[in-house]
């Protein structure tokens, strides 16, 4: 994320583009700043965790008062939330980024791409990882400001499930009487976001799938797996793969 619009943008003004002003030298400045506080703090989470961010160990780590830091983060809860929004945002671009690469009627490879990539990022980034789906932060509540980049993922990997279920890729048990199914009502808050005509036990079969996915990198990354799966990469990465290809017959996508 960053703090103002690159200099070489442009506006949309009636039908031409035209340049936007470049960033003045104390808006450079603060976006520095504010790009080595995010470093800071990222590095104390890999040594000290989320718990114990401290915005003036920061402050003291680059030399600055702790009232200077201040200008640029009320508070921890507010750096806090820029570095879950950060990790979110960086999550989801990844997985987007994978699954815009599969031609779009392989919805199979679309949703293999994104597991894939999902835990790609989780494993280059084990200490963003662990503040977004790891244990929470004592006395922190999260703003609505989080709930769009949280829902990056999920959205893309519903979006396929969907598209599955518009092509007539859902198993017959889903179809019948699923309405009358005890698990439509249970559903009703998420389905509301949905098309209509997607069958309630469909969709709880891609939260199912959801939570396995990141169940299932958390297990790896916090050493769950330990003495269950082979530690070499090439053992994982197969448990990992025949998961995918599980996950996508058990949502009806192959």
């Amino acid at each position: 994320m960053t703090d103002a619009k690159d200099a070489h943008a442009g506006d949309e003004v009636g039908g031409e583009r035209r340049p936007s002003a470049p960033r003045t030298a104390r808006e450079r400045a603060r976006a520095e700043i504010t790009a080595e506080i995010l470093d800071a703090a990222r590095g104390y989470l890999a040594t000290d965790g989320a718990a114990a961010l401290s915005l003036r160990a920061i402050a003291r780590d680059l030399g600055m008062a702790s009232s200077a830091l201040y200008r640029y983060f009320s508070g921890r809860d507010q750096l806090l939330t820029r570095l879950i929004i950060d990790a979110y945002d960086s999550l989801g671009a990844a997985a987007e980024a994978a699954e815009a690469t599969v031609q779009r009627g392989d919805l199979a490879g679309r949703f293999t791409a994104t597991c894939a990539a999902v835990r790609a990022w989780a494993l280059a980034h084990p200490n963003e990882y662990a503040l977004i789906y790891g244990s929470p932060v004592p006395g922190y509540v999260a703003p609505a400001d989080t709930v769009r980049p949280a829902s990056r993922v999920t959205a893309l990997l519903l979006r396929i499930i969907v598209e599955a279920a518009a092509a007539g890729r859902v198993p017959d048990a889903d179809i019948r009487d699923a309405e009358a199914q005890p698990v439509a009502a249970a559903l009703a808050p998420i389905r509301l976001h949905l098309p209509r005509g997607v069958p309630a036990p469909v969709v709880q079969r891609a939260l199912m799938v959801w939570t396995n996915l990141f169940g299932l990198i958390s297990f790896e990354l916090f050493g769950q797996l330990h003495n269950v799966v082979g530690e070499t990469p090439a053992d994982r990465e197969t448990f990992f793969a025949e998961s995918i290809r599980r996950w996508t017959a058990f949502t009806g996508i192959t």
